[in-house]
């Protein structure tokens, strides 16, 4: 799935290996409401190149402004199992487009060791999955679900008891198979979806229990999945969806379910050693949307996978998902090699917020997460990451704020408009790592080409102290802010962090610092009010986004339904 190459302008450089020379152009595995663009090169060794985006629907006249590539230089894993090498290049993301739209993209790149180049590709999104127009509907039983499907037919599940199904019939591009329950009163205990291409699973119930025919408790298997959904269904399982070795799954939906898990929000859960067991979401493969899902009681809730069961980890989508309990990492996305997007989820009670471990050469993007109540840090960026994007998220949580004690330097991260605040540690060491000693930023490693600005750092009932890399925050964040609790209305400091805590409402005061401080970023924070953006996940006086499964009436609308909460004041 690549751009089409429309146009190429270029001056030659003058000469040496500081001179970019231009390489061919990508678009590679279109997700519903987001693109990828890689751009190979050779040369650049300064790493001063930078590619500027525009975009627009093809067709239209005028042009909007994307986030620059981010500028990735060749490297390999290190700690990793296998190399993992990735190549020379500009690479990133245009968000939040709409689905089945073709697009121009407009790519300038300028060198100022000596060339310019100028190419646009075309790309477009997939549409939301859908039934086939007018599809042929059929009744099934317990006892008729195994006779052939045809592509295009709608099965409707009657009442009962399905047991342990294996789908064995494929859909076709544009005419799926698909497995309805309108009541949700259609039980299963357990399904595999394992090779099947266009097969979509909707409202039913799975309800899963390790051993016997099932051991590893998997409720949804998907292993060598192409283009399957899995729609409005409850899942109780050990092991939620997964499609967890080689080949993973391919353009695969997970969207509005609800699955939970086993897991306790207890002390002795907490952590890689904790007593914690499940994953609620894993899968590897290119091109996955997991989108507005509620996760719950899982050692990670969603999560790609690692080392040898890793595979083409590019173009995910994790987005509006409504995460509660995760007793080691809400969202792991590790080994991630570049445009992973992990957008706009909101975390409550968690050990970690947000994984990268390691990322391999991204960018990977966490872009307006909202994290409260974790018991160890929100960025996890540890085994030598590399490529992580940071922006607009907010952290409110025991311990260190802005935290992210990594043993082994990240490097060519991007750290902007993020809002933390730390503060006592809860009284234990949480996981067996403990949350911090109560500092408002607390980066413990990074590398030279890690880039640190407009973040708004703060504490509630222990001394501000803020550093990155060992040095004071301000010296390393010349547009940082130093904040406390009262830039937000009425939010409780998690301290302790047990019992479990519901998620506050932590968008910004009309009148905080925050409000019109942020750096403005194109295509990340356009839609901003007054001034300028705010820092952190939110603007004051917009709506919160949607986090978990949709109204069924609107089930599959991109903005989603609005939360049901009064807009804070805007001055």
């Amino acid at each position: 799935m690549r751009g089409i190459l429309l146009l190429m302008v270029f001056a030659f450089p003058v000469f040496g290996d500081n001179a970019t020379k231009p390489g061919e152009v990508t678009a590679p595995y279109p997700t519903i409401t987001n693109l990828s663009v890689e751009w190979r090169i050779e040369g650049d060794d300064n790493l001063n190149g930078v590619v500027e985006v525009r975009y627009r629907p093809a067709g239209e006249h005028n042009w909007r402004t994307g986030m620059p590539l981010r500028r990735v230089p060749a490297g390999e894993g290190r700690t990793t199992t296998r190399p993992f090498r990735w190549e020379n290049k500009h690479s990133g993301s245009i968000f939040d487009l709409q689905p089945d739209t073709e697009y121009e993209i407009a790519l300038a790149l300028n060198d100022p060791d000596g060339l310019t180049a100028e190419r646009t590709i075309r790309a477009r999104t997939r549409g939301v999955p859908r039934a086939a127009p007018g599809a042929a509907t059929r009744n099934v039983t317990p006892n008729t679900i195994d006779q052939p499907a045809k592509p295009g037919e709608v099965l409707l599940l009657e009442p009962g008891n399905y047991g342990r199904f294996v789908a064995r019939f494929d859909g076709e591009p544009g005419r799926p198979v698909v497995y309805r329950s309108a009541g949700g009163d259609a039980v299963f205990d357990s399904i595999s979806l394992d090779g099947r291409k266009h097969v979509f699973l909707e409202g039913l119930v799975i309800r899963t229990e390790p051993g016997g025919q099932n051991p590893s408790g998997t409720a949804v298997s998907m292993r060598g999945a192409v283009e399957c959904v899995v729609r409005r269904s409850r899942i109780n399982a050990v092991y939620g969806v997964r499609a967890s070795a080689p080949p993973g799954c391919t353009n695969c939906y997970i969207a509005d379910n609800v699955i939970e898990g086993t897991t306790a929000w207890i002390p002795e859960a907490m952590g890689a050693n904790g007593a914690n067991i499940g994953e609620g979401i894993q899968m590897t493969g290119p091109g996955n949307v997991i989108e507005f899902n509620r996760v719950t009681g899982f050692r990670d809730c969603i999560s790609t996978m690692e080392d040898t069961g890793v595979h083409e980890q590019v173009s995910i989508d994790i987005l509006n998902n409504d995460i509660y309990t995760g007793a080691d990492d809400a969202i792991e996305a590790d080994f991630c090699f570049h445009n992973c997007r992990i957008m706009r989820n909101r975390i409550t009670n968690s050990f970690v917020g947000l994984s990268s471990q390691p990322g391999l050469g991204g960018p990977t993007y966490f872009i307006r997460n909202v994290m409260y109540n974790l018991t160890y840090v929100p960025f996890k960026l540890h085994r030598f990451s590399s490529g992580d994007v940071i922006l607009h998220n907010t952290t409110v949580k025991v311990g260190d704020g802005m935290a992210c004690f990594s043993g082994q330097p990240f490097d060519f991260a991007y750290f902007r408009n993020n809002l933390s605040i730390g503060g006592p540690t809860g009284g234990t060491r949480w996981g067996g790592y403990g949350a911090g000693t109560g500092m408002a930023a607390n980066i413990s490693s990074h590398g030279p080409h890690s880039s640190f600005d407009y973040d708004a750092v703060g504490t509630w009932g222990t001394p501000f102290a803020a550093r990155i890399g060992g040095r004071d925050f301000f010296d390393v964040e010349p547009h940082g802010l130093r904040v406390d609790m009262s830039v937000f209305e009425d939010v409780e400091f998690p301290n302790p962090p047990l019992p479990v805590r519901e998620p506050p409402d932590l968008r910004p005061r009309a009148d905080a610092s925050v409000v019109d401080a942020g750096l403005r970023i194109p295509n990340v924070n356009d839609a901003y009010l007054g001034k300028g953006p705010d820092i952190g996940a939110y603007e004051a006086g917009q709506a919160l986004p949607h986090y978990g499964p949709r109204p069924a009436s609107g089930g599959d609308t991109r903005d989603g339904a609005k939360q049901k909460r009064k807009p804070a004041p805007r001055r």
